[in-house]
This record gives C-alpha cells, sequence and structure tokens, in this order.
C-alpha cells in the first residue's frame, strides 16, 4: 500500500494503530511502500516494533537520539518510545510489532540475514498468525526467535541536550571531517580536553571518536543509496580520499562501500 497525501499519512496512521494496539495476537506484521520525503509524524506503540526497511533509506528520531535504517536493516524500537520516520528515498518497510518482547530503553540497528528476510516476506502477507495454520505460528515463532539473534549495528547517532555542543554535532553533520578533533571542540565550548570528554560521553553515551566515525558513515548512507559514487561520497563527508573513506566503512559495517551497496540491491529484488 502506497501513500503520498497528509490524509493518506493520517490514514495510515490511524488504521496501524488500531491494528497493533487492538489485536488480541502477540505478534502483527505490516508492509508499508513510502514515498522519497514522506515523513511520519510523532507517535508511539504500546508494543517493540522491529521497523524494517526492505530497500531504500529512512531515518527514526526520538529525543534520545536519530537512528539511520539503510537498505537490509532494522531498527528495534522500544514500546512507548515517541518517534517520527522520515524516508531519505522511496522506501518499502515490513513492521513486526511485539507485544511480549522485552528490549532495553534504546532503539538499535540490527543487520538482517536472509533467513529473517524470507519469514518478514511471509508473515507481512498474513499479518497475524492464524490459530487454524499450523504453519502460520511456526513462521511467525521462528522469526521471534531470529530477531533476537540478529548483529547489532553502531548506526544510530546519539544527540546530546546540552544546546552548545548540540550545535557543534549539528554542524558537524552538515559538514563531516573525520579529522575534527576533540581538542578543538573542547576550545570551542570554553573546556578542558578532559571535562569535554567527559561531557561527551554523558550527553551521548558513546565517545567522541565513536560519534565522530559514526556521524560520517550515517551521512554517507544516504548518498551511496541514491548513486553517487564512492569517491564522490567519500569527499563529501570529509575523507582525503576514497580508500580512507572505504577502510572506514568496512571497520563499520564489515563491508566495503560498493559490495554492501551491491548485497543491498541484490537483496531488494
Amino acid at each position: 500500500m502506497q501513500f503520498n497525501s497528509p490524509n493518506d499519512i493520517n490514514a495510515l496512521i490511524e488504521q496501524g494503530f488500531d491494528l497493533v494496539e487492538h489485536a488480541a495476537d502477540p505478534v502483527v506484521a505490516l508492509r508499508r511502500q513510502y514515498p522519497g520525503g514522506l515523513l511520519i509524524p510523532l507517535h508511539r506503540h504500546s508494543r517493540t516494533q522491529f521497523l524494517y526497511a526492505r530497500s531504500g533509506v529512512a531515518l527514526v528520531a526520538t529525543e534520545r537520539g536519530r537512528w539511520m535504517i539503510p537498505p537490509d536493516h532494522a531498527l528495534l524500537i522500544p514500546r512507548g518510545i515517541e518517534h517520527r520516520v522520515e524516508m531519505f528515498s522511496g522506501v518499502e518497510m515490513q513492521s513486526v510489532y511485539m507485544r511480549d518482547y522485552e528490549h532495553s530503553d534504546y532503539p538499535c540497528v540490527l543487520s538482517v540475514n536472509e533467513l529473517t528476510r524470507s519469514l518478514l516476506a511471509e508473515v507481512v502477507k498474513l499479518q497475524k498468525p492464524d490459530k487454524n495454520d499450523e504453519r502460520s505460528g511456526l513462521l511467525f515463532d521462528l522469526l521471534m526467535h531470529e530477531i533476537t539473534r540478529l548483529p547489532v549495528r553502531e548506526l544510530g547517532l546519539p544527540f546530546p541536550e546540552k544546546p552548545s555542543l548540540a550545535v557543534l554535532c549539528k554542524e558537524f553533520l552538515k559538514a563531516p571531517d573525520p579529522a575534527a578533533s576533540i581538542d578543538n571542540w573542547a576550545q570551542r565550548l570554553s573546556m578542558s580536553r578532559r571535562s569535554f570528554t567527559r561531557l561527551f560521553r554523558a550527553q551521548t553515551g558513546v565517545s567522541f571518536v565513536m560519534w565522530r566515525q559514526q556521524a560520517c558513515i550515517f551521512a554517507s548512507l544516504p548518498k551511496l543509496a541514491s548513486g553517487e559514487s564512492i569517491t564522490s561520497v567519500a569527499f563529501d563527508t570529509g575523507y582525503e580520499s576514497a580508500a580512507a573513506f572505504t577502510t572506514m566503512f568496512k571497520r563499520m559495517l564489515g563491508a566495503s562501500p560498493r559490495d554492501y551497496m551491491r548485497q543491498q540491491a541484490g537483496n531488494a529484488e
């Protein structure tokens, strides 16, 4: 189902909310096709949501941070967390809402394997387990089991609450620089290096170096998904060469940009 107007979006939210919140079944699965540029406004669910982008790139924002969902990845959103979703490109979204799934208080990005992709393709056709169909129940049970085994990818990008630090983080996203230094940021905030590193970790939950690496990869994914060359993306995200960018990309995601995007394209077919 595709939605292109504000009225369609409102109908989608109401329809999905009613189905997810009022279903007696422990698991509900939905499939949606969204156009690029679409923004689904703030909402929340009483169930943990496994939000999977089969194709395209989406961004989920909460008060606790922003999470990029590149192709062939999913975001696990704990129940009760208010969030909005922005489509960076056309996105095929498959979501599973789990009543009894326990998770931490923070969303996390998961890498989705072939078995999970196949199971998702089946359960979104069913939407809910059929008590009269043994196969239906087995598919949902196996999917739930596989979700607990998926590896976490460090693609979340937490944002600080402190306004002065948040400004620097937002500026960085507009012009990523893998050489940005702790000393420079500390100086801009009139802080010592030690005080800055403590503040940054307290505000974001990660070190400055880890956040910087995540932010550069975060900024590169929509560009790669839109078809830009690796060299162009490398320079746009502040790297001096495609080789340096490829090295960091492979360290973060386990594959070179070319292999990674080729894999995603193959998975979406």
